[in-house]
């Protein structure tokens, strides 16, 4: 073990003792200052899971794109981690920079992941079958970008439809007419299933 990084000190609560792990700044602050690459494992260790979750629904259910995204997210926070403000959580920033990586995966598959939705989308009927299958993610999957990445955004990470404007780049409006597509969008899929 990396002498500069400390095992994690225990504390009794509760007449447990509890662990106590490193904050996501000191981790950040080893790294930066340090280039401890313990503390950088801790961090990647503590958040990948919940990342590749995230972009594995921005970019609709793909495991190789979601493993890609993941790898250039934490890529991207390697070469900006000393430019972080600590404005929001360490958690926030990097879900941001997942966002943009996701979106710059779907550019490249030419597809636009802003594009607006106002009517709900046609979605393929399912296929015979798949009642037995079809899972909230698959349905997910199924949606347009723009209305996926908003769904994933408010429903599922807790945003705001200020906050999505925000980092998405569109206006709050826009993230408005997409959810209630997206939710629409779901709930026909889903009613096609359960009536399969």
């Amino acid at each position: 073990m990396d002498p500069t990084i400390r095992a994690p000190e225990t504390t009794k609560r509760l007449g447990r003792e509890v662990r106590l792990e490193p904050s996501d700044r000191a981790l950040a602050e080893a790294v930066i200052e340090r280039g401890e690459e313990a503390a950088f494992r801790a961090l990647y260790r503590r958040h990948t899971p919940r990342l590749y979750l995230f972009v594995l629904r921005l970019l609709g259910g793909t495991a190789m794109d979601a493993e890609d995204a993941v790898q250039e997210t934490w890529m991207r926070v390697c070469r900006r981690i000393g430019t972080f403000r600590w404005d929001s959580s360490f958690a926030t920033w990097l879900t941001s920079i997942g966002v943009h990586v996701a979106q710059d995966a779907l550019r490249r598959r030419g597809r636009d992941p802003l594009i607006a939705a106002e009517d709900p989308p046609e979605l393929p009927a399912p296929p015979a079958g798949i009642a037995d299958r079809i899972d909230l993610d698959q349905a997910i999957a199924a949606l347009p970008d723009g209305c996926r990445q908003v769904l994933v955004l408010h429903d599922v990470e807790g945003m705001t439809h200020t906050e999505i404007g925000a980092l998405l780049g569109i206006a709050e409006g826009t993230s408005k007419s997409q959810l209630s597509a997206a939710r629409s969008a779901l709930r026909s899929l889903l009613a096609e299933v359960e009536h399969a």
